[in-house]
């Protein structure tokens, strides 16, 4: 073959590569990673690719991964037009094996600096990690968790701790490969046979009213301590004025002396002398 066929040929080839290969773009608040398909280095290139355009060959393929606070429910179905969503609600069982079946959702991030280790260990995107992959971490950690309480203990004032031991649980499964677990809720009302969700209404009403008669109990015992407080007072007080008012009378009495009468006399004296008056056979001096 001569010289010439040969750089024919690689000439070919070069452009026929380049025309395979692409502009690629990286968005802001993202990370990509960059996967050979075929050959020797197949796998995930070492390199973690910020926000910007890259040139991603034939035998490449880019995969992104947000860095910003990402959001997944699965919950039951729900009308979308004229058709319903799946239903993609957690099936789980208490201790006794009865069948609970949960809406819930996730608040995630991935770690920007790990997005490789993340992508090595599920070889998907952060769309196909995350369901059914990390779904199914987290349907593990409610089974595990909830196997150990009776149903009123999920149903019912458990179920905060309950969901709050779930997401420890998944987010020490995730941080080793980049995955950051920030929230696991619950979404919706909890789908339970109708016989023990009836039963469970009517214990946490029967709960509600033994409150509500307890405030009102505490109430009126409050109400009667202040109408106590209240008389004890007003007695006290009354006490205190006659007191006041006895002691005044004591401290006047021991103070009329017959001079102090005497000189109480001279102060009124207007100088006028004693009048007679002579009535019938006797004699008034006025």
């Amino acid at each position: 073959m001569s010289v010439n066929k040969i750089t024919t040929m690689a000439s070919i080839l070069i452009m026929g590569a380049m025309a395979t290969a692409c502009m690629d773009k990286v968005p802001a608040g993202n990370v990509g990673v960059k996967a050979y398909l075929l050959g020797g280095d197949k796998g995930v290139d070492s390199e973690t690719l910020g926000p910007g355009r890259y040139w991603i060959g034939w035998n490449e393929e880019l995969y992104l991964f947000p860095t910003f606070t990402q959001n997944v429910t699965w919950q039951g179905p729900q009308r979308d037009g004229e058709n319903w969503t799946p239903d993609e609600r957690i099936v789980f069982q208490d201790k006794d094996g009865l069948k609970i079946a949960a809406g819930v959702s996730m608040t995630y991030s991935v770690n920007p600096r790990m997005a490789a280790a993340l992508f090595q260990k599920y070889r998907r995107g952060i769309d196909e990690i995350t369901d059914p992959y990390i779904k199914n971490l987290v349907r593990g950690a409610l089974v595990a968790e909830a196997s150990r309480l009776p149903v009123d203990g999920i149903y019912g004032e458990g179920k905060e701790s309950l969901i709050l031991r779930v997401q420890n649980r998944v987010a020490k499964q995730t941080v080793p490969f980049g995955l950051n677990i920030e929230r696991i809720e619950w979404v919706g009302d909890m789908a339970l046979p109708k016989v023990v969700q009836e039963a469970l209404n009517q214990k946490i009403e029967a709960t509600q009213q033994a409150g509500r008669r307890e405030n009102m109990v505490r109430t009126a015992e409050a109400q009667a301590a202040i109408e106590k407080a209240q008389a004890e007072g007003a007695a006290q007080a009354q006490l205190i004025r006659a007191k006041a008012t006895a002691e005044s009378n004591r401290v006047i009495a021991q103070s009329l002396t017959s001079e102090l009468i005497e000189m109480r006399k001279i102060e009124k004296w207007n100088g006028a002398q004693p009048q007679t008056v002579t009535s019938g056979g006797g004699i008034l001096i006025r």
